[in-house]
């Protein structure tokens, strides 16, 4: 997710099986209400239960499930006689997301009048099953196998991850692989972005050759996903291959494979993962582009509501657009806005590419102007029905994070480091580890909770965050969420590359690259391109210009660079530096010389 729209996968899945028969025109309709603590007061004082439809405004089985299921008489009477409901979009109630995610969009959720939950459905609902489930709640109302107490957590004292646990998880992550069509899991077919980085990082940093193979055949398959006409990718496959695609189009999904296509672009120079880039970015500043700048949602998978779109999408663009085009979601979220500014800024990290950055920039400067929050944070939209969320602040943390690093520009270090206080004062969990998702429970039966993915970031962001300011502070939120993503039974939830990233990461130093020189130096600024380039995710890259002195120096001093008569790089590692290095293309092997001494030195110390 966030990386955030993951459920099992750590994704969430448009679940449904055989379309039924679509029934007779509504009558009369159903009156849907917005979740809130009205609907659980009228459900109590009138003796009804509440049933939540939790749905995406994107997704194609929640608009067969609003023309089928509930435009159904008999489901309508029964509705109608105990029941009140309510509708909420889960993009704009990312505290009910991420309560819900793994059930999946569409999610059926009933409750009864105290909030206590009775039973819980993914997917889509045929009509006779509704109305069956609807009648044997009225029935018996007491809780199904469907609700579970929340796992009790084991929570370890140590941040970074046991070596056991750390050698089961990557057991767990190769034998998950699918070696005949790629990517993790055999039912469900998308671009797992954590997945493919980790392969990326032991491909890199060890040479694994395994490793390597697995991110290029997963980036090759989900080649397939991509939309010919438009650009962009569509949410996922079904069957097991590549072959069945949902063709919605949302934020995550387009901001995620744009970063991972421009790191592995960065990292293997194959054009097709450019080319993937690219079309990703098309998209978005076709469909997904306001007029401010600032991005939209999503897009929808259909361009009738409720019909399979698979005819459409096989047109080209002109065709499209003689029947329509999908609706886009024109809400604007700080979270999805901090997604893809973080993406943009990877691929003109990889191809400097200004325009991009560009992009990046303006996006960000509204953001900043339309959902910033007193002390550093953000609300998700115009309004926030329960916020602050978690997931905006991170996203924008993030953000200004990748922002720094391509531009050396304090500005972003600074909305950074406040990003990151934000996240310190308003979401600890009160169990001592881990950051909740929300400030504010969703409803008075329920309490707020940490989220996987969210943590996941947090844990790498407070890192990175840390080794540019030498802040204890960032370090101490780093291990505190690293608590959670490490706790019994979260570790060992699919996928699991993301605490295996996040625990690389804690337990290591990024790579250090520093430019010295004056900024106006056209010999810098090359020096600088050239190490934005060098392929990694974990980098910490920072530009010292001695001619703007003390107000001009790094923000953590841990080595001292020699101020010279000519602009040089400097590379540094745990163990050493190396000397000055003028020319910008002697860098790229001058890191690799280094990193490799460095590695095979750690391994005969160890």
């Amino acid at each position: 997710m966030n990386r955030l729209l993951r459920a099992s996968l750590l994704f969430l899945l448009c679940a449904a099986p055989a379309l039924a028969q679509k029934s007779a025109a509504p009558q009369p309709h159903l009156h849907w209400q917005p979740w809130s603590d009205q609907a659980f007061a009228d459900a109590k004082r009138e003796n009804r239960f509440v049933l939540l439809d939790l749905e995406a405004v994107w997704c194609h089985w929640c608009h067969v499930m609003d023309a089928n299921t509930y435009s159904d008489p008999a489901v309508i009477k029964l509705l109608q006689s105990r029941y009140i409901v309510v509708k909420a979009d889960q993009d704009s109630r990312p505290d009910l997301s991420t309560r819900y995610e793994d059930f999946g969009w569409p999610a059926t959720i009933v409750f009864d009048a105290n909030g206590r939950e009775i039973v819980k459905r993914q997917g889509y609902l045929a009509p006779d099953e509704m109305a069956s489930l609807l009648q044997a709640i009225i029935d018996d109302p007491s809780p199904g196998p469907s609700v579970e107490a929340p796992p009790k957590l084991t929570i370890p004292a140590n941040a970074i991850l046991a070596a056991p646990i750390r050698t089961k998880l990557v057991s767990n992550y190769f034998a998950g692989y699918d070696k005949k069509f790629g990517s993790w899991g055999t039912d469900q077919k998308f671009l797992d972005w954590d997945s493919v980085e980790f392969a990326m990082l032991l491909a890199r940093r060890d040479g694994n050759q395994q490793a390597e193979a697995m991110a290029r055949q997963t980036l090759d398959q989900q080649l397939h996903l991509l939309d010919p006409a438009w650009g962009g990718v569509y949410q996922y496959s079904t069957d097991g291959d590549w072959n069945s695609p949902h063709f919605e189009k949302i934020m995550q999904m387009q901001a995620e494979n744009l970063r991972v296509y421009s790191l592995a672009y960065a990292q293997f120079l194959d054009p097709k993962y450019l080319h993937a880039a690219q079309e990703i970015r098309r998209f978005l500043k076709t469909f997904l582009t306001s007029p401010d700048g600032a991005f939209y949602t999503s897009q929808d998978a259909d361009v009738i509501e409720g019909h399979h779109s698979a005819d459409y999408f096989a047109l080209d663009d002109a065709h499209r657009r003689a029947q329509g085009i999908p609706r886009v979601d024109k809400h604007i979220y700080a979270r999805e806005n901090g997604w893809a500014i973080s993406a943009l800024v990877t691929l003109y990290a990889s191809t400097g590419d200004t325009a991009v950055l560009d992009d990046a920039l303006r996006a960000t400067r509204w953001t900043i102007a339309n959902r910033s929050l007193p002390g550093g944070g953000f609300r998700h939209g115009t309004t926030d029905a329960n916020g602050p969320y978690l997931g905006d602040t991170i996203a924008m943390q993030r953000a200004f994070l990748s922002l720094y690093g391509a531009t050396a520009d304090r500005q972003w270090l600074t909305h950074a480091e406040a990003a990151m206080k934000f996240i310190d004062a308003n979401f600890k969990d009160p169990q001592g580890a881990g950051y909740d998702s929300s400030k504010s429970a969703t409803d008075r039966a329920a309490s707020p909770h940490p989220q996987r993915d969210e943590n996941i970031d947090v844990v790498r962001a407070a890192n990175f965050l840390f080794h540019i300011t030498a802040n204890d502070a960032d370090k101490k939120i780093a291990e505190r969420a690293m608590r959670y993503v490490a706790a019994d039974p979260i570790v060992f939830r699919l996928p699991a590359a993301g605490p295996l990233l996040a625990d690389y990461e804690l337990s290591s130093e990024p790579l250090h690259l520093t430019i010295v020189g004056s900024k106006k130096d056209p010999i810098a600024k090359n020096l600088f391109d050239q190490a934005l380039r060098y392929p990694s995710s974990y980098k910490r890259l920072e530009w010292w210009d001695p001619s703007q002195g003390p107000a001009g120096r790094l923000p953590n001093p841990d080595v001292q660079y020699p101020s010279l008569k000519v602009s040089a790089a400097f590379i540094c590692t745990s163990r050493t530096c190396s000397p000055p290095i003028f020319k910008p293309a002697d860098l790229p092997a001058k890191i690799d010389k280094l990193l490799a001494v460095s590695s095979a030195n750690a391994t005969a110390v160890n």
